[in-house]
């Protein structure tokens, strides 16, 4: 695995459409609200949710699943609550995940939580000390 990534950005209009791509994989749509943009594509903030919720919920099941638990699904609901101060970042993050097993019980998940936030999930380890993060979650059998 190499040491850094690399990603493309391309304006595709005259307002605030880009199309942004990684690897060989498919372009995605980054776009602001309007007036400024046509609300064609993700903003920033909400990619930044999007590649937090996907970071901790690739780490929970892979920590689960280094347990020896059969994960069968994980749905993630995740909430940016923005700031009321420019440059309105996060303030906090309320993500619920739902996790589909037989034989994970709660104490798993507060560990793979524990162990994602402190050493296994990147996007976890940039934003601690800015973002609070409110997790919650459900094992529905």
């Amino acid at each position: 695995m190499s040491d850094s990534f690399t990603v493309s950005l391309s304006l595709k209009n005259d307002k605030l459409l880009f199309k942004g791509s990684a690897r060989d994989n498919d372009y995605v749509s980054m776009d602001y609200f309007p007036p400024l943009g046509d609300g064609k594509g993700y903003t920033g903030l909400e990619l930044l949710l999007m590649s937090f919720s996907g970071c901790s919920a690739t780490s929970i099941v892979f920590l689960l699943r280094k347990m020896g638990k059969t994960i069968l699904g994980l749905d993630v609901e995740s909430e940016g609550v923005k700031s009321d101060v420019l440059p309105n970042a996060f303030k906090e993050i309320v993500i619920a995940y739902k996790i589909k097993s037989k034989d994970v019980v709660g104490d798993d998940v507060i560990k793979a939580l524990k162990l994602s936030e402190e050493s296994v999930c990147p996007v976890w380890a940039m934003i601690k000390g800015n973002v609070k993060v409110s997790p919650s979650f459900e094992i529905i059998a």
